[in-house]
Parts: C-alpha cells; structure tokens; sequence
C-alpha cells in the first residue's frame, strides 16, 4: 500500500468529523479501548499530557512540546485538525510521521479496521499512540479532538491534565450550557493526576471542584499562582514569567503576543511548572523553546502574519470566544482599511458570530473546499443582517486574490472563520 492509497481509504472510507460533522463522533470510547488491545496498549508505553478546552487547545499543546523539546526530550504531539497534510496530526520533535509510517499501518491492519468500523478520528489516534511507542518518545503531548469525556484521546492515563477555557462550541454534541460543556472536558481529570485549569470562570468552577475532589486530583488555576507580565521595547516583546510562592522566573521573547495568546502562554508555562518533578527542566532552554516554537513544533494557523504591505493575518478563529478576541485584537492595531476573509461551517451557530464581528471591514466571505462548508451567499445574505458588507465568492483562494489586489499597502487582511479556510490560504 503506499501513502497515497493509506491516506485515500482514512479520507474517503472512514467517518470524519473534519468532512461529516456529528455522524462521525462515536459517542463512546468502545472502538478506542478495542484498537488500543490489538496495538498492545501503546498508550501505556510512555509518558503523556492531556490537554482540553474550546480555544487554545492547540496553543498550549505546542508552547509545552517547544519548552520540553528544548530541553532535550523527544516530544510527540498529537493535534487535530490538520492544515495541509494528514501528517501534521502526528509529530515527534516537529517531524510529520512518515509517509511509509502511515502506509504501513493501515496496511497492516486494514482487516481490524474494516471489522472495527472505527471514525477516522479514531483510527487516527491510535495510529499516534503506536508511532510514539514505537519509536520510543519520552513524553506525548495529547490534544483532545473534541470534548474530553468520550473523544478518543482519554484512554491515556496522563501526568497533568490540562484545560484551556470553557466557551459555547459544538453545543449539538456537548450541551447547551458552559456547565454541561465543562462537564464533557473535564472527563480528562484523572484519579490522583494534577489538573491545570487555564481560565477561571464561575460557571464552570464547581464543575471542576467536585470533579477533582471526587478523584482526588489537586486543582491549580493558572491565573492564581502565576503572573506573566508583557513588556514591548524597540519592537522586541519580552515576558517574564513567575511562580507566586516558588523560586521560578522565567524571561523570554515571544512573537505571541495577541490577548488570546498571552493567556495561552500563561496556561502552558503554568503546566510546565508543574513538570518539574517528572523532567530536569532549564529556564534559559524553555525560554529558547518559546522563541523558536515555529521551526520546533510546526506551529501555524494562530494569528500568524504571512506577509507585509499589506499585512495580512491568518487565525483559526471559528467560536464566539475565539471571534471575541480576534476583535478585540484588531481593534488595538492601525490600518488603513480592514478587509476580512470569513468562511464557516454549517452547523454553527452563524448569527452570534456574525453579531460578533467588526462592522467596519470590508467582507469576502468565502466557501471552503469541505461538505461542511456553509455556501458563500448565505453567508453573505446573513452577514446584511447584521451590518456587514461584502461579496462572496466561490472559494477562499479566489477571495484572497481579489482582497490583495483591492489592498493598499496599509491596508489589514485577515483570514479566519475555520480552519478549512485558514488552510486554503497557508
């Protein structure tokens, strides 16, 4: 089988939440557990973090993989979606698992999964298990699909657990309120695991209170026992970074300098800290892991800025949270006209977005190459509602081309709403 042949029968023949939406999300870990004995349980051959939350999941996964690669160890990470290729999903060190990796794989076992019928998601995960098992990783950062409680990562038994934020996402999965939705991330917390909750929010502090307490897994806020502090001097955006009651003050520089960004950088520091007892950790190695986390963790898609004159910016911006801080990140910069490309899926809940957005861009709403894209002229015809004008157009890149030839050089363009439209322009 080549990779060409493995990764057509993982696209085309299995369910994809990516592709198809809720029919794909199994609803139980019964596959998961079922893959994981014919694999051997590569999941309990190494070390692992397991992270959760509506935004900054992903972030926070990568600012720990580039604080522990630079000190050393060999890192997987596991993350979700992909941008370009299938591959991205599963790294050691920055690397893609190799193409004859994936091949082979599903050659070996395409008899158990065509028995099995698991999602792609599914298969997807063990497939991550068994390449850092086999080659042996010291730990494996794990990003959670969606959810907690039922998605396909929480068969790990990890050494922290780590929850981002709680915010209104996938509410036809996980329920309609942040109570019932932090109750499906917090299914990550394990018995006598230390959790690391980013974000305090009263709805959802009660949830996580009688869930550790019930598992006896100590509870630390993020934004309790750490400081970071943002200093910008001659263009150069430099962090400190400290331990309230410990002895741990960490200065770096970091590019990551978005509102949504600094939180998520306190959360994975945070998480970091609480590592010391499991790695031998050097503050000046951490610092040069955040500075370099591009070239170390392949770390795109998150307020990115890929080209100058104009400035245009790409984020994966997709929720009410996640919408609610791309605006008020804009707000805070200076242009001369803002343009925005937006495309979107069509089980959101498109009106609270649109409600959401800045009222004065010029819009290019943009259908993406996916099933599951909402059509550009609904979009379009909805966004009037709400006081945003654009056109609409019949693929991202045919929108980009024409927001760049309608730029002036002071001009912002930013490229967000899914991240299937944000992969269409990287």
């Amino acid at each position: 089988m080549t990779y060409n042949e493995a990764e057509s029968f993982l696209l085309n023949e299995l369910q994809s939440f990516q592709e198809k939406g809720k029919v794909a999300f199994n609803g139980t870990l019964d596959n998961a557990l079922a893959l994981s004995e014919i694999l051997n349980h590569p999941d309990k051959k190494f070390k692992s973090i397991h992270v959760a939350g509506t935004n900054g999941k992903g972030s926070v996964s990568h600012i720990i993989a580039a604080g522990l690669q630079a000190n050393g160890y060999k890192v997987g990470l596991y993350t979700s979606p992909h941008y370009k290729t299938y591959r991205e999903r599963i790294k050691i060190n920055g690397e893609f698992i190799g193409e004859e990796d994936v091949a082979q794989f599903i050659q070996n076992h395409k008899e158990d999964i065509i028995r099995i019928k698991p999602s792609f998601f599914e298969i997807t995960c063990a497939l991550a298990f068994d390449h850092f098992a086999k080659n042996e990783v010291d730990v494996a950062i794990i990003e959670v699909g969606l959810g907690g409680r039922l998605d396909s990562t929480n068969i790990i038994n990890p050494i922290l657990s780590v929850i981002t934020n709680i915010s209104f996402d996938h509410q036809h999965i996980l329920g309609d309120t942040l109570e019932e939705i932090a109750g499906e991330k917090a299914g990550i917390i394990k018995p006598n695991t230390p959790t690391i909750i980013g974000e305090k929010q009263k709805e959802t502090s009660g949830v996580y209170s009688s869930k550790t307490e019930e598992l006896n897994s100590p509870l630390h806020y993020a934004e309790d026992g750490s400081s970071l502090i943002h200093d910008n001097q001659e263009g150069k955006n430099n962090f400190t970074f400290s331990i309230d009651s410990e002895d741990w003050k960490l200065q770096f520089e970091s590019h990551l300098t978005s509102p949504y960004h600094i939180k998520n950088l306190r959360t994975a520091l945070y998480a970091i800290f609480h590592l010391k007892d499991h790695f031998d950790l050097d503050l000046a190695k951490i610092a040069n892991g955040i500075k370099d986390i591009h070239p170390l963790t392949y770390f795109i898609g998150r307020w990115s800025t890929i080209q100058e004159n104009p400035k245009v910016i790409l984020d994966s911006a997709h929720n009410t949270a996640g919408v609610q801080y791309l605006r008020d990140q804009v707000r805070n910069m200076e242009y001369k006209t803002l343009r925005i490309i937006w495309g979107t899926t069509k089980e959101k809940d498109v009106n609270e977005i649109l409600s959401l957005l800045p009222k004065d861009a010029v819009y290019y709403f943009a259908q993406a190459q996916n099933s599951r894209a909402l059509y550009a002229d609904l979009l379009r015809e909805q966004a009037v509602e709400f006081g945003l004008s654009g056109y609409s157009y019949g693929s991202v890149k045919a929108a980009y081309r024409v927001a760049l030839a309608d730029s002036d050089k002071k001009d912002l363009i930013v490229v967000a709403g899914s991240t299937f439209v944000v992969a269409e322009v990287i």
